[in-house]
């Protein structure tokens, strides 16, 4: 079998993603796509690994040993991980591994979202945790925010609360997503796209794995696991590969149906049916966008 096919497909689609995940057409021939299994080697040159596999402590800490046998001694490896403590990924490894290990959340696309978070313990070596920190800002142009070592950091133990009570709440009001867009956007200090929106964006694939994580993580007493429940809907949708912008669409999706001289028709997604429709445009009234607390 073709072990690199999966990433040679990924960089493809990434070429005609929109938003485009590149700075420049020209910085996809900088990726050199391989597998764990026949090019791990290729890292003895890396002064940074980044792992961003499978939400699995288990899986990661595996990887990390076998990254241990083939990089420099000392070079430092980070997780993309966006709800796995980092002490739940050192839990066993050996502690020259632990010094090296320490977390790089980068928010999703990373082309255009400038938070970084980096976590850190104290077993990390500091060195590490200043070099990725200096080069994050100052050569990827992140804003870097130290988080402590908790279930999903800063921005998901708060941004996957209200995301998902959002859509909680959109499903059992029966509004539509735009109606649940225009109100949770711009009005409260939200992106434009709105929860629907950010969530197609983001990829709806992750959502699932977030509340996975998070519940396998967090007290029973605790308010996500108490007062929120995993979306059906969701689960469907990224079964039938409707992952977002990424996949063949999300809660909104584009109609190419018409042939490639028309314009294609933005659809988004009833709630409680699943099926697509033309899109309608919600405008709330002006006094409404003033004062979010009217609504």
């Amino acid at each position: 079998p073709d072990r690199d096919a999966l990433a040679r497909g990924a960089v493809k689609r990434m070429r005609a993603s929109d938003p485009p995940p590149f700075m420049s057409p020209g910085a996809a021939r900088l990726v050199a796509t391989g597998n764990i299994e026949d090019d791990l080697a290729a890292i003895e040159t890396c002064d940074w690994i980044i792992e961003a596999i499978v939400e699995d402590p288990a899986a990661k800490r595996d990887l990390y040993r076998r990254l241990d046998a083939e990089r420099r001694p000392g070079t430092p490896i980070s997780s993309n991980t966006s709800t796995i403590p980092l002490d739940a990924l050192l839990q066993d490894l050996p502690e020259h591994i632990q010094r090296d290990v320490l977390i790089t959340h980068f928010f999703n696309p990373p082309r255009h979202m400038r938070l970084m978070e980096l976590v850190h313990g104290p077993r990390t070596d500091p060195a590490h945790v200043a070099r990725i920190a200096g080069f994050a800002d100052r050569v990827l142009g992140k804003t870097v925010v130290m988080a402590k070592d908790r279930p999903g950091f800063i921005a998901n133990r708060i941004g996957a609360f209200w995301v998902q009570c959002g859509i909680q709440a959109a499903i059992a009001l029966g509004l539509t997503v735009e109606e649940a867009d225009a109100v949770l956007s711009a009005p409260f200090g939200i992106p434009k796209t709105g929860i629907f929106g950010l969530s197609d964006l983001v990829g709806l694939d992750l959502m699932p794995q977030i509340d996975r994580s998070m519940r396998a993580r967090l007290p029973p007493s605790d308010r996500f696991v108490t007062e929120l429940a995993p979306v059906a809907l969701i689960e469907t949708m990224v079964a039938g590969g409707y992952t977002g912008r990424k996949g063949k669409g999300g809660f909104y999706r584009l109609d190419r149906t018409g042939g490639s001289r028309a314009a294609p028709v933005k659809q988004s997604i009833n709630l409680r049916t699943g099926a697509y429709a033309p899109s309608e445009r919600v405008t709330l009234p002006a006094a409404l966008r003033a004062d979010p607390a009217a609504l």
